[in-house]
């Protein structure tokens, strides 16, 4: 039952207020002896010209209390408290009969969502950097996915730029093809590293790069081969990553895929005469916007992140006819698209204001800092191997028997890492300790992932279970929260999806563990005489696993077993 909608329409036949304005007055109390709904009444003094406390009286006492155990007035306050075996029964019920879907709705039916995330810069490792959009990226694709859209999942390559004409000349000089089969990513970052060495010493280098990437753009032969090899060799390297973290994407169209699109783009801003020259370039004014020019071409005629993003933001458009385009890319990029938006408005894209940036922090190791260019990096592939190794290290300490170690290792560690760049608002940033990540105690995905466990082993053990579930025995303050928390799983997915933020589902799932436990802690589970109870009480059980699970995968995450 939908119990907002409920009140709302005992609400309307009472005051003169649409149904959609009362159901977003509703709120959730902060405690539980308020009440597990309350409608404020404040908005209703003009129109009833009456205090709000006069009003709520006037309300608790002409309202249907029909499938609710009371209705009271705290001060301008409507205090609504649903009858517990109601609510329980239609809250676990519809979690049992729905299963893996329970939390999808239809919200997005008939719209459709790009989400651009991940997108690493070809020849250049997967570091713990990329892992922050690409983990968040992930998440809103399956929360909008379980939210009736349809979603394309875009992973931009960056796989164009000058960079690529400084690869060209590294290549060309420094490279060890038996390093370059073997082991490409590091062989392609080790030139790229040398060449900007070099460079300091002979700026000269810079220039010869410039024109190869001219080349490249104008389809020289050589450097196209060069270019796709390298194309090719990092897909692969990355592939394996991805697989590790269980991402897919619906298209790989990097930057490369928009070069003979960008014509289009500059002549349209020619034409509705938005582009000037600047010191040679060509430039969109954006001073009247706060904001300095968006250059579109550069003063060599070689086009830029912008004259791209344009293309690429127009083919989505044509291709799509996305209801919303969302980039996400790290906050300090957060110009670049404003500006980018704010061209597209000024060439008379209204589509424009449904393209969203959406941010996040960086990724911090003991104040070392992650650069490419001077090879002082981290890896991902090394990140993730450790998490799984330190799980494994826990598993051997605390459960040496365990069946499928390795394999139970790699979902908690992995879970773990993914976990932690979903914990906080994504804006955040991150420091990473090993020591809270991988604990089993505490908000941590671990902690979640050990709660679906503990709950699964009560269910290995719940044989020959013959009473009659009566949902009005689950009467217990820790039951009834638990049930509030399994039944609020819909709202926190709109809640999410709304806001762009998946940490809100992080903290949603770990309130589902901590109220499980709780539950767990105070109340038996398999050994009592009321058979009845008992098959009530695994019903709740098994309701919590479902919601842990269906929680835990829109973050990106494994559940377990046994640990």
């Amino acid at each position: 039952m939908d119990y907002k909608n409920k009140i709302s329409e005992l609400i309307k036949a009472h005051v003169d207020l649409e149904i959609n304005v009362i159901e977003k007055l509703i709120e959730i109390p902060p405690k539980p002896e308020m009440g597990d709904y309350a409608f404020p009444c404040f908005q209703l003094s003009k129109i009833m010209r009456k205090s709000p406390n006069m009003i709520a009286e006037t309300l608790k006492e002409s309202i249907d209390k029909e499938g609710f155990e009371r209705i009271e007035s705290l001060g301008p306050y409507l205090n609504f408290f649903v009858d517990k075996g109601t609510f329980a029964k239609n809250t676990i019920e519809k979690v049992l009969k729905d299963g893996d879907s329970y939390g999808s709705s239809n919200i997005g039916e008939g719209k459709r969502v790009c989400v651009e995330y991940s997108s690493p810069n070809i020849a250049k490792p997967f570091h713990v950097g990329h892992l922050f959009t690409t983990a968040i990226g992930n998440s809103l694709y399956k929360m909008f996915k379980k939210e009736g859209y349809d979603v394309v999942g875009i992973n931009h390559l960056g796989d164009w730029g000058t960079q690529f004409g400084k690869l060209i000349s590294a290549y060309s000089r420094w490279v060890d093809e038996e390093a370059l089969e073997k082991a490409p990513i590091d062989e392609l970052l080790r030139i790229y590293v040398k060449f900007h060495e070099e460079a300091e010493k002979d700026p000269s280098l810079n220039d010869e790069a410039r024109l190869n990437f001219k080349k490249l753009e104008t389809g020289d032969e050589k450097a196209t081969a060069l270019w796709k090899r390298f194309r090719d060799l990092s897909l692969k390297e990355f592939e394996r990553v991805y697989d590790i973290l269980g991402v897919e994407f619906d298209s790989l169209a990097g930057e490369a895929f928009y070069n003979d699109k960008m014509d289009v783009v500059v002549n349209e801003l020619k034409d509705k005469k938005l582009l000037v020259e600047s010191n040679g370039a060509q430039v969109v004014m954006l001073d009247e916007y706060n904001m300095p020019p968006c250059i579109v071409l550069k003063g060599d005629g070689a086009s830029i992140y912008a004259t791209r993003d344009l293309a690429a933001a127009m083919y989505r458009k044509k291709t799509y006819d996305f209801y919303k385009s969302i980039y996400v890319v790290g906050t300090p990029q957060a110009l670049h698209f404003k500006q980018v938006f704010k061209v597209l408005e000024l060439a008379g894209h209204e589509w424009s204001k449904d393209c969203v940036h959406v941010g996040f922090g960086l990724v911090k190791f003991a104040d070392r800092k992650l650069s490419t260019r001077n090879g002082s990096i981290i890896l991902l592939d090394d990140l993730l191997k450790e998490a799984i190794e330190k799980t494994l290290e826990v598993i051997n300490e605390k459960n040496p028997e365990l069946e499928n170690k390795e394999e139970v290792a790699k979902k908690i560690g992995v879970g773990a890492v993914i976990f932690t760049y979903l914990k906080n608002s994504r804006e955040k940033d991150i420091v990473f300790d090993w020591k809270e990540i991988l604990s089993f105690e505490g908000e941590t995905g671990p902690y979640v992932q050990y709660s679906y466990a503990r709950a699964n082993s009560i269910l290995s053990k719940a044989e020959n279970i013959c009473g009659e579930v009566d949902y009005k025995k689950l009467s217990s303050k820790e039951e009834f929260e638990l049930v509030k928390s399994l039944a609020n799983f819909n709202n926190q997915i709109k809640l999410a999806t709304d806001k762009l933020e998946p940490s809100i589902l992080t903290r949603y799932v770990i309130e589902v563990a901590k109220a499980f436990n709780k539950f767990y802690n105070a109340h038996s589970v398999l050994n009592l005489e009321d058979e009845s109870l008992k098959a009530t009480r695994i019903s709740l059980v098994k309701s919590s696993l479902q919601v842990i699970k269906n929680a835990l995968e829109l973050l990106g995450i494994d559940v377990v077993q046994k640990m």
